[in-house]
């Protein structure tokens, strides 16, 4: 399972350099010089994808937790958030480049997808956490 990991987190990374030069060509291609969610994608994607799965390849290793039958689960569901989150920040900051004034439903729609990926981030995050305690545990 730590190859695995290592696996993700190198995907990961590579999201997170993608996402860091399509900032930068990005917005200096369209003359942009404002704020915008695409600077916070590169280093979402390096912390809570790269970063994570390193960080879990050092707990499995150490305690093996990934024998527990719902990490499998709980992973997909940390995967599905991060990307529904990153989706939304993909989004969110290409309207703040191309069209700085929202309608009120669409700022809000952006928000609540971004809202939903952070909702299954933090509560898989949760679960995982319990079920590295749980595994902690038992050595």
């Amino acid at each position: 399972m730590c190859k695995k990991y290592i696996n993700f987190a190198f995907i990961y990374a590579i999201v997170a350099m993608v996402f860091g030069v399509f900032y930068r060509e990005f917005t200096k291609f369209i003359g942009f010089n404002g704020v915008t969610n695409l600077s916070i994608m590169h280093v979402h994607y390096f912390m809570l994808g790269m970063f994570f799965f390193l960080v879990l390849a050092l707990l499995e290793k150490s305690f093996n937790f990934s024998e527990n039958k719902n990490t499998g689960k709980i992973l997909l569901f940390y995967h599905i958030g991060l990307n529904i989150s990153g989706l939304g920040f993909f989004v969110r900051g290409l309207t703040q480049v191309i069209y700085p004034e929202l309608s009120s439903a669409l700022n809000a729609s952006i928000s609540g997808v971004s809202g939903i990926g952070h909702i299954f981030l933090g509560v898989s995050l949760v679960l995982l956490l319990l079920t590295v305690k749980k595994s902690a545990a038992k050595e």
